[in-house]
C-alpha cells in the first residue's frame, strides 16, 4: 500500500495539481485519519481533476464517482488532467468522471459508503447558500439537496466536508483575507450550520476540525488547530457526518 501510495503523490505533483508531496501527504492524514476506503464505494462532489479522488482509489476504494460539473471549455482543463492522472497511475477501471451537479446527478441503483466534499458544499446552490441563515425557504432548498445525497448513501456512511467558515476577522472588517484573498465570505456557512441542516435529514455529526498551514506541519497543528485562531487565519474546517 505504501508503494501505491508514494506512487499517487508523485503523480499528483508531477502534474502541478498540488505544491509538494509531504504537504499533500500530511493534508490528506488530516482529513482522513479516521475514514475507511478499503473496498468502499465513494463519491467526491466537486471534485475537480480528482486529487481526492485517486487518494481514495489509492487507498483500496473499490469504486470511485468525481463528480464535476465542469463547463465546457474549462480553461483548467480538469477533465484532461483527470484523465492523464488516472492513465498514469492505472486506475482507469477505478475511477470515473462524471459531468454532473449533485442535483442532476443519476447513481441508479449504487449507494456510496464515504462521501468527499471538498471546498464544495457551498457551490451545490450559491445564490441559495447566501440567503440560509435568514431564509427557511433558502434551507428548505438545501435540506432537499442534502435528502439527495442521504438517498445516495448506505448505511454507516461517512462524510468529510471541507470549506471555509462565514466567520472570520477578514470578513468582519471587510477587508481581503491574505490567506484566502478569493473568497467570498457571504457564499459560506459555519461548519454548526451545515452540521444541523445535515442532522434534520438524518446524518449524525462526528466531529469539526480546524485546518492549520500544511508547510508547518504537527507544530501549526498543536498551536493553530483551533476554531478560535482559526478565526484569524482562513476559518477552514473539517466537518465529518455519519448516517
Amino acid at each position: 500500500m505504501d508503494k501505491i501510495l508514494n506512487k499517487y503523490l508523485k503523480t499528483i505533483i508531477k502534474a502541478r495539481l498540488y505544491s509538494s508531496e509531504n504537504n499533500l501527504k500530511f493534508y490528506l492524514i488530516f482529513l482522513f485519519k479516521d475514514i475507511e476506503f478499503y473496498n468502499k464505494n465513494v463519491l467526491d462532489i466537486g471534485g475537480g481533476s480528482g486529487i481526492f479522488s485517486f487518494y481514495a482509489a489509492s487507498r483500496g476504494a473499490r469504486k470511485v464517482i468525481c463528480l464535476e460539473p465542469i463547463a465546457e471549455g474549462s480553461k483548467d482543463n480538469m477533465e484532461e488532467k483527470f484523465r492523464q492522472v488516472r492513465v498514469a497511475l492505472g486506475l482507469s477501471g477505478k475511477v470515473k468522471f462524471v459531468k454532473s451537479t449533485l442535483q442532476f446527478y443519476n447513481a441508479g441503483r449504487q449507494k456510496f459508503d464515504v462521501i468527499i466534499s471538498h471546498n464544495s458544499i457551498n457551490h451545490l446552490d450559491e445564490k441559495t447558500c447566501i440567503n440560509l441563515s435568514r431564509s427557511s425557504y433558502a434551507r428548505k432548498k438545501y435540506q432537499k439537496i442534502f435528502l439527495k445525497l442521504h438517498s445516495l448513501v448506505n448505511d454507516n456512511a461517512q462524510l468529510v466536508f471541507i470549506a471555509n467558515s462565514k466567520y472570520n476577522i477578514f470578513a468582519f472588517l471587510h477587508i481581503k483575507n491574505p490567506f484566502v484573498p478569493a473568497i467570498e465570505w457571504d457564499k459560506h456557512q459555519s461548519p454548526y450550520f451545515w452540521a444541523s441542516l445535515l442532522e434534520k435529514v438524518g446524518f449524525k455529526m462526528v466531529n469539526i476540525r480546524w485546518s492549520t498551514f500544511n508547510r508547518l506541519y504537527f507544530l501549526g497543528r498543536l498551536l493553530l488547530g483551533n476554531r478560535f485562531a482559526s478565526y484569524f487565519l482562513s476559518s477552514h474546517f473539517c466537518l465529518t457526518m455519519k448516517k
